[in-house]
């Protein structure tokens, strides 16, 4: 066999591997729920079947995950239904947005979020693009009729998972100036948990509040719940 054959046989059979291959390198790809979709499908189909109303939906990450996992009976003994997810940013929230929130048809939907954003779990942080992000679930649950509450990303000074970010507090704090001014431009109701639940140093969250500088335990959860209902209670 000449060395061009040789060269042509060698070409057809690395095309043939890679051919074969694909479908198998594509396929978890295809399959990861990014979003994650399934995390509350059953349970939103149940609601919808329901009928029941929905006074607050809380929406976020796993400050919102646990709160309800933890305070279970400030969700049912109020009418309100948590929808947060361990670890998303809010490029994920606003994918999930109308699967999660807005089909629900809640009469308020509480958002809490970009703590993973600055922590870059899915994208480089942009203060532009996750300022953006939480506008336009603003602006869905409105086009809607459904009223929003806006909070404060919470304070941290660091994230064991990502100990490359060393300038949360700074980014948290530009963040929540920006929310704040936002805020009150669109009558938006807005919650300081930041101011609140910050240590005396101004940037990380008070230590008698949270075991791992992050998430609140339930005492500090105590004390958004006192935050949050009188502001839910102001919409009749």
């Amino acid at each position: 066999m000449s060395k061009c054959n040789k060269t042509i046989l060698r070409r057809r059979i690395i095309l043939m591997v890679t051919l074969l291959t694909l479908p198998f390198l594509v396929a978890p790809a295809q399959k990861k729920d990014w979003a994650e979709f399934d995390r509350y499908a059953a349970d939103n189909r149940r609601l919808i079947e329901s009928g029941d109303t929905i006074r607050a939906l809380f929406f976020g990450n796993s400050i919102t995950d646990s709160w309800a996992s933890m305070r279970p009976q400030f969700f049912s003994g109020n009418r309100f239904v948590g929808r947060g997810i361990s670890g998303q940013s809010t490029y994920q929230f606003l994918a999930r947005f109308r699967e999660d929130a807005i089909n629900l048809h809640p009469e308020i939907i509480v958002i809490n979020g970009a703590t993973n954003d600055i922590a870059e779990n899915t994208h480089p942080y942009s203060e532009d693009r996750t300022f953006g992000n939480i506008v336009s679930m603003v602006e869905l649950a409105q086009a809607n009729g459904i009223k929003v509450i806006l909070t404060s990303t919470l304070p941290a000074v660091g994230f064991k998972w990502n100990r490359h970010i060393t300038d949360a507090p700074e980014k948290i704090i530009s963040l929540n100036n920006r929310l704040r001014e936002y805020s009150a431009s669109k009558a938006i109701p807005f919650v300081e948990y930041f101011r609140t639940l910050v240590d005396t140093d101004g940037r990380s969250l008070r230590s008698d509040l949270s075991a791992d500088g992050v998430h609140p335990n339930e005492t500090g959860y105590e004390i958004m719940e006192n935050m949050i209902l009188p502001v839910i209670g102001n919409f009749h």
